[in-house]
């Protein structure tokens, strides 16, 4: 039997992507997604509780998340889970969960900081899929659209 490994994802960003170029043209962007549940006690306190998640996005999603995504940005998410394990200096085994990222989308405004270009310029709220062919995207989208 097959399984499902599927993530979604609504939070703010932590801080500016981390971006690093590869050989071979290959890029990785690495984030950091806060997401943040309320709720009330049983003796009605508002409770938050905001959970970390590090996110993995590859070459067109990596050019564009290092170009617009910056910090405090709120994004929509889907991948999937990813884990690393390994050993590190002092032979302790390690292990990192992280979300690799199949198609984003970026909520709210334009950021007064975020670059624009005419290929580019209609991205916000849109989405970005991690597919070779999808490294523009298709234009803008209205606030009624948005599946939440």
């Amino acid at each position: 039997m097959a399984g499902v490994n599927k993530v979604i994802l609504l939070g703010n960003l932590g801080a500016d992507p981390e971006v690093k170029h590869l050989e071979g043209d290959k890029v990785v962007a690495n984030l950091r997604l806060a997401t943040t549940e309320a709720y009330k006690d049983k003796s009605g306190n508002r409770i938050e509780n905001t959970e970390w998640h590090d996110l993995e996005l590859w070459d067109g999603q990596a050019r564009i998340a290092e170009q617009y995504l910056k910090k405090g940005m709120q994004i929509y998410v889907e991948g999937k889970i990813k884990s690393d394990t390994w050993q590190d200096d002092q032979g302790n085994n390690r292990k990192r969960t992280k979300i690799r990222v199949i198609n984003f989308t970026m909520l709210g405004g334009r950021p007064d900081n975020a670059g624009a270009s005419p290929a580019t310029s209609g991205s916000y709220g849109n989405t970005m899929q991690s597919s070779p062919s999808t490294s523009v995207p298709a234009g803008p989208a209205e606030d009624d659209d948005l599946p939440f």
